[in-house]
């Protein structure tokens, strides 16, 4: 039994070895990567192949259909994009930008879903993909409203940079996280990327827990991402009610002190 739980310990780390970009990897490569030796891998490849887990090219081997398969029968992130995916729509229409909804994944995001407008590349990003959760709009949206431990957590592990935007400084990222809980909005200015800006709120579930959030990303100034904000403000507000989040309405424009660009947010319990 042991060494059956090793070789299926030693296979998947075979399918993490691939990294984004790594369409294709030879055996040797594949080897490298896992750190394992070269028959060893050459033995597991085998099976995992007949799994149709990996597929073998001209050049050397890929991930396989399987796995793409798996990954849509995941239940969380799938059943979250169907129902986020109208509202992911309507705010594409709106902003004619990037549109992007993420969960976290320990201490990264992992994309859900993007729609990706045709004048607004985003090369570092794919539906699938990972980023640290400290240096990007999606993010820092969840981070801020995640439990106090999570951000101790981040700190303590280090913050990686990016670009250098990307925030360095635990004291500067704890006190952006507060801004954050007050706006609810957060930004990353070129921080995950260099001339790429982006802004993104987050999504609560019906206990009013954070689950995932929302963003808009494109190629402007801080000040155009800005003006984008309240659209976002609002796909997440409808999307949180429609993920049946108790705590959390739309007010008549310019009803409470926190108004950005006409709208105003605000708990049921009257909490700003």
């Amino acid at each position: 039994m042991r060494n059956q739980v090793s070789s299926l310990s030693r296979a998947l780390t075979l399918l993490d070895a691939f990294d984004r970009g790594d369409g294709e990897l030879t055996l040797t490569e594949l080897a490298d990567k896992a750190g394992m030796p070269k028959s060893t891998a050459h033995r597991l490849v085998s099976d995992l192949v007949k799994w149709r887990a990996l597929e073998r090219t001209s050049n050397g081997l890929r991930l396989g259909m399987r796995l793409f398969e798996l990954g849509h029968l995941v239940p969380s992130p799938r059943q979250l994009r169907d129902i986020a995916l109208p509202y992911l729509e309507d705010l594409y229409t709106t902003t004619r930008k990037t549109v992007n909804l993420a969960v976290r994944d320990g201490m990264d995001i992992v994309y859900v879903e993007k729609l990706v407008a045709p004048n607004v590349p985003v090369p570092h990003s794919r539906a699938g993909g990972r980023l640290p959760i400290h240096c990007t709009a999606l993010g820092k949206a969840i981070l801020a409203f995640s439990p106090a431990a999570l951000l101790d957590e981040v700190v303590a592990t280090g913050l990686r940079r990016l670009t250098p935007k990307t925030t360095m400084d635990p004291n500067a990222l704890r006190a952006e996280m507060a801004t954050v809980r007050e706006r609810r909005v957060a930004y990353d200015v070129e921080e995950s990327l260099v001339g790429l800006h982006c802004v993104g709120a987050p999504l609560f579930d019906r206990r009013g827990d954070v689950i995932a959030a929302v963003s808009v990303t494109g190629l402007q100034s801080r000040s155009t991402a800005r003006h984008l904000a309240p659209a976002v403000l609002t796909a997440s507000l409808a999307l949180s009610r429609q993920l049946g989040s108790p705590n959390l309405t739309l007010l008549e424009p310019g009803s409470a002190p926190m108004s950005r660009g006409g709208y105003a947010l605000t708990t049921r319990s009257g909490e700003e």
